[in-house]
């Protein structure tokens, strides 16, 4: 097996990637979790494919991220919110059980990054990851602070490694 190194040398550098905001009570305008996002996208020099707003509503969140996933073009999907307890949080119930792959290790670092910050709040947050037909897909909470922590420390800096894996054959 190539050393780790080898793997980040022939991994993608130019990403698509497609965000989903899921919200029963934002709109295009106060979004800011969602305008974030695009900022970090483009960034760090990938490209924004496509970005979508669905109210939190399980077979809505479903068929926006399974939408966006169909894209040629999308290489990463990020849903930003819904990931939280209350009863309206469905987006890990939607996507999840489509998940090929699911990358636990995200959302435990991601608490144990937030427990950092935020204290034991941070249990609350339900925020995973996995992967869909050799796509990655990132389920992230709503707040802004909480996506800056997770695109800069987590996401950014891992994911042309994740892609290049999760299209490798076999």
């Amino acid at each position: 097996m190539p050393p780790i190194e080898d793997h980040y040398l022939s991994a993608p550098d130019r990403l698509g990637f497609a965000v989903l905001t899921v919200s029963d009570t934002r709109d295009g305008e106060s979004d800011r979790g969602g305008g974030r996002l695009v900022e970090l996208i483009e960034a760090a020099g990938h490209r924004m494919v496509g970005r979508e707003l669905v109210r939190d509503i399980l077979h809505d969140v479903r068929d926006a991220a399974q939408g966006a996933l169909g894209h040629a073009s999308v290489d990463v999907l990020l849903v930003t919110g819904g990931t939280g307890v209350s009863p309206r949080d469905v987006t890990v119930e939607a996507i999840v059980p489509l998940f090929d792959k699911e990358l636990a290790g995200f959302g435990e670092i991601f608490r144990a990054l937030s427990y950092s910050e935020i204290g034991p709040a941070a249990m609350l947050s339900r925020a995973t990851a996995g992967v869909i037909g050799g796509k990655a897909v990132f389920l992230l909470p709503g707040s802004p602070a909480a996506l800056e922590l997770a695109m800069t420390k987590l996401v950014i800096p891992e994911i042309g490694h994740l892609i290049g894996q999760a299209r490798r054959s076999a």
